[in-house]
Order: C-alpha cells, then structure tokens, then sequence
C-alpha cells in the first residue's frame, strides 16, 4: 500500500503518557510512530495543575506513584530536563476535628497496607508549614519530598527525548479508523495509513472510542478539570496545599503568582474539542482556597480554564493489555496522572514486549468494567 509506513509500534496519543511510553519502548529497542490529533500537550498533558504526589492516592496506584516519584528525581536522566520539578511537602489541611479524624483514618488503613509515607500533622506543625493558614484549620496529612513540576514543560520534554532515540511523532494526524491485517494493526490517519503489530492507546479522553474500536468497552467519561491563576502576590506557602473534604489543588510560584484547581469540573466537548467553565464549580474552590488561606479574600484572578479528561467510574485508570492482540491501554487517569507517567510508560513497554510489568497492574484491567 504506497501511503503506508511500518513500525513496530504504533501510539495514539501524544500527550505525557503517549510520549512516554514511546521513550521507554524506543529504548527497548523499537521503531515507534506517535499519532496527535491535535498538537503534543493540547490537553490534558499540558494544562493540568501539576501535582508530583504520592499523598492522598488509591492505594492500587501507590506502587506505580512510588515508583514514578522515584525516577521524578532525577529526570534529567530520562528527559534531559528537570521540568521545573520542586521537591517540598504536600498537605492535605483540615478545618474540623472531624477531617483530622478521617486523616487518623486513612493514615492508619494506609500504615496496614505496609504504606508509611502519608503522617497527620497537628496545628503546631501545621503552622510551622503554612503560617498563613486560617486559625480553625486544625491540622493535616502531610507527605514530605511530594511537590510539583509544569506540566506543559514536562510532556514537551518527553517528547523531545522521544524524538532524539529515534521516535516519529506526527502531529495534526487524528486516526479515523483502525483495523487487523495479518499480523499487524492498520492506522487510518489524516497523514496516511500507519501498520505495526502494536498498537498502544493513550489517548485519553478519547481513549474510550479508541477502546471501543479494538473491542474493549470502557464507562469512560470525558470532564474537563478547572483551574485558575491568581496576579502576583507576596510569598506565603511553599508547599503545595490540598483540602480534606473539599476539593483543592493550591500552590504559589517563584514569581508570586498562585495557581488554584483540584479536580472541580467544567463540561467538556471532546467531538468539538472545547470546554466551557463552570462559574460556580470555580467559586467554590475558590472560596476553600480564602477559607484556609484568608490573605486570598484580595486576590484578583488573571485567567481561568480547562483541560480535557477522560474519568473512568472507580477513578483509576486503564493499563492493560486490550482483549485483541497487540493492544495496550493506558488512559483514564481521571485527572491524576500527570505524577504517574514515567513509570507508566515503562510498563506500557513490557506490556509491549509480552513481559510481566515490573509493578502490580491487576487493579487496572480493562476488562474490570465486563458485565
């Protein structure tokens, strides 16, 4: 077929787990090709809020978080950039005794899994960290070594150490259909047709219909994530900062200016590839970020708005293997993977080479959705 081209691996989705997984499996030694619809970090990838964490996790996902926290150390070695990472703490902050009774909680059920890394915090401590937090705030979980990098920087990053070993990615390319020839997947694209006998689906929001197509039925929902960024004010929190019982992501730049999310939806339109904020999901954060920080009650918000994302029902995602040969999935993050991608791209590579992934996957089955 003259518009084909031949890989031996085939990825949809260019956003930080599509690229890399194309890394990892480029340094095993194949030919990938990596398919975009739209441009390398247009979504999700590249406008979430940023979290390096291990705090507040499903227990299923710590594992990969640990693993994944491990390599964010160092990621000059894997990416040739540090991708603004900023090792500090994470809390989780408390308003009510009844919060820093469900922290006891979790800590405890998490110390029984053999998880020690999440600790509850008291008030003293809690203002050692945050001395600008609001007198009722009564303590905290807190991880210390959590912290944060920038997101777009990030995958941008991965792609380009991708392209370096060797990966093509092509990008304005969405795929519009796929099919099994043989012993190998055919890619229909906007740039030609596309053929290896791997193919991997990371292609998030729109992971579901990818899914779909190679006969995997995932509840996949696509949301799309707020966020908000405040004019500069005076340094007053280090750590990045969460909210037990409300959602909230919070932390403050080196130039002042404060960066608020945590998960609040607006509505996506994943076939027009646009969202529309949610005025009152956006008040609401905002009113828990004054509540735990009253020197926000002056901030002026400079600019709002949101990403996409697909959300499976149980919050976590799809890695996995797909019910037809030579498919992997890795999508449905649910708004939390930005932490997780370098150690899922390298299970996204065993998975590639018919090995058993070096960290547990069973929660992620694709199939845990069957009737």
């Amino acid at each position: 077929m003259p518009n084909s081209r031949i890989a031996d691996v085939v990825v949809i989705g260019g956003g930080i787990h599509g690229c890399s997984a194309a890394l990892h499996m480029a340094g095993r030694g194949l030919k990938v090709t990596v398919l975009e619809k739209d441009h390398v970090a247009r979504h999700a990838s590249g406008v979430n809020a940023g979290g390096v964490r291990r705090l507040g996790r499903d227990p299923a996902e710590l594992p990969v978080a640990q693993a994944a926290w491990e390599l964010w150390q160092d990621m000059p070695a894997l990416v040739d950039d540090e991708c603004g990472y900023r090792q500090s703490r994470y809390l989780k902050v408390a308003r009510t005794e009844a919060e820093l009774e469900t922290a006891r909680a979790r800590v405890a059920e998490l110390n029984a899994l053999g998880f020690f890394h999440e600790e509850v915090i008291d008030r003293d401590s809690l203002r050692d960290f945050l001395p600008a937090a609001a007198e009722h705030c009564t303590g905290a979980i807190h991880v210390d070594g959590d912290g944060s990098a920038l997101p777009f920087r990030t995958t941008i990053a991965f792609k380009r150490r991708a392209e370096a070993v060797g990966v093509t990615v092509l990008e304005e390319t969405p795929v519009t259909a796929v099919a099994r020839r043989g012993g190998n997947w055919q890619v229909i694209s906007a740039a030609g047709t596309f053929e290896a006998p791997i193919l991997v689906n990371t292609a998030g929001a729109w992971g579901r219909q990818l899914a779909s197509w190679l006969g995997d039925e995932v509840p996949l929902e696509a949301h799309a994530p707020m966020l908000v960024i405040t004019q500069r004010m005076p340094r007053f929190v280090e750590p990045v900062v969460g909210a037990l019982g409300a959602a909230l992501s919070f932390k403050q730049f080196e130039n002042g200016t404060v960066l608020i999310g945590g998960g609040v939806r607006g509505t996506a339109f994943p076939d027009e590839n646009r969202t529309r904020l949610d005025m009152a999901g956006l008040a609401s954060f905002l009113e828990t970020a004054r509540d735990i920080f009253p020197i926000m009650r002056g901030a002026n918000i400079v600019r709002a708005w949101a990403g996409i994302e697909g959300y499976t029902p149980d919050n976590l995602p799809v890695i996995s293997r797909g019910s037809a040969d030579g498919v992997v999935h890795a999508f449905g993050f649910s708004a939390h993977g930005f932490q997780l991608a370098p150690a899922v791209g390298g299970i996204v590579a065993h998975l590639a080479m018919g090995e058993i992934p070096n960290l547990p996957i069973e929660p992620f089955s694709v199939d845990r959705f069957a009737v």
